[in-house]
């Protein structure tokens, strides 16, 4: 059953970021009251390992809210080293995807369609917005020290494009200010397809290994995750044998991209360069699990130690449980737990 989503489809990113967030985020009450930490991140104690990816928790009323809400593993949307505007609204819709979505039919292209129903698949345009670091930094350290014994926030974080070392600077920088907050691990975004290319950094293997090689040497022994799209089998052994043994965890998937357009055919995200925007919810889930599943395989023929997070498709409470058995360390949902603050409790119950 859907519910009021927390991040409003019909606002613009800017009221979500200043009014938000709505529906049951704003409901001041912590829904898991437990003390038990069975489960471990990093050598620390973790209540459950579920949690939310970058993009829906804007900002410390979000992680918050999400804290409250029993998702142990919340990641604060991804920042950067300067301020960054959003893409106009609108920034979330509909898509009307049947069965799973495909290679073969994200590449015919999507209709958008008015109501948001179950199985529920939406795509979403930011552009990655940021703030300037002086209030961001601020403001994730506010929402770490609201984590709880056995809850970890994670800070997400990119590089802006600059030509040159330039690119590889700010990366750490970026790295440097995160982890300046008190997170208790970073992620570095390589997977964002709203950006108007689908050149993602994630499948250049040897510029990945450089910009976490340096990450790792500033950051020191605060674990470094990477988020990366779905990969071919080569392109992923590949990514596994230069980076998996310097990052301390691998998160997959981000989304499935695709040209949307409404039912007329018209581009349904206006602006230059959204004709083609990030596909996620019920849709992907095969992708993120596949994923998963390859992860884990590669890891144990490599004799590497990174934690799997798996992303995609966590919408109702039995996916988590696929998830852990493909391989996942930690299980993440966002279209999921937008349109169901009580997810993690849910799955919770279910699996106590």
């Amino acid at each position: 059953m859907l519910h009021t989503p927390w991040y409003d489809p019909l606002k613009s990113y800017d009221d979500n970021f200043d009014g938000g967030p709505s529906g049951e985020f704003t409901q001041n009450e912590v829904l898991d009251t437990s003390v038990e930490t069975p489960f471990e991140f990093f050598g620390k104690p973790l209540r459950f390992p579920f949690g939310i990816p970058a993009g829906p928790l804007l900002n410390s009323s979000y992680v918050m809210a999400a804290l409250d809400k029993g998702f142990d593993v919340p990641v604060y949307k991804t920042v950067r080293t300067r301020t960054h505007g959003t893409h106009p609204w609108p920034n979330v819709l509909s898509v009307d995807v049947i069965g799973d979505l495909t290679f073969e039919k994200a590449a015919k292209g999507l209709v958008t369609k008015d109501e948001y129903s179950e199985p529920l698949s939406i795509t979403n345009s930011f552009g990655v917005p940021s703030k300037d670091p002086t209030h961001w930094q601020e403001d994730m350290s506010k929402a770490v020290k609201h984590a709880i014994h056995g809850q970890h926030v994670i800070g997400s974080f990119q590089g802006t494009k600059w030509d040159g070392s330039d690119y590889i600077e700010d990366w750490v920088l970026g790295a440097k200010l995160v982890a300046e907050t008190g997170v208790s691990a970073l992620e570095a975004n390589l997977s964002c397809p709203n950006e108007g290319t689908t050149n993602l950094l994630c499948f250049d293997a040897e510029k990945v290994r450089m910009i976490a090689d340096n990450i790792k040497n500033v950051i020191g022994d605060t674990p470094l995750f990477v988020k990366i799209a779905y990969f071919e089998d080569a392109l992923l052994r590949e990514f596994v044998e230069k980076v998996g043994s310097i990052v301390d965890g691998i998160s997959a998937i981000n989304t499935i991209g695709a040209e949307v357009r409404t039912p007329s055919g018209v581009q349904a995200l206006p602006g230059e360069g959204r004709l083609r925007s990030g596909v996620c919810g019920a849709s992907i889930k095969w992708a993120g699990l596949d994923m998963v599943h390859r992860l884990k395989k590669l890891r144990e023929e490599h004799n590497q130690k990174f934690v799997i997070t798996g992303v995609g498709g966590v919408t109702v409470p039995p996916d988590y449980a696929e998830y852990r058995v493909a391989g996942a360390d930690i299980v993440m949902s966002a279209t999921g737990a937008m349109w169901n603050g009580n997810l993690a409790q849910e799955i919770k119950e279910l699996n106590r």
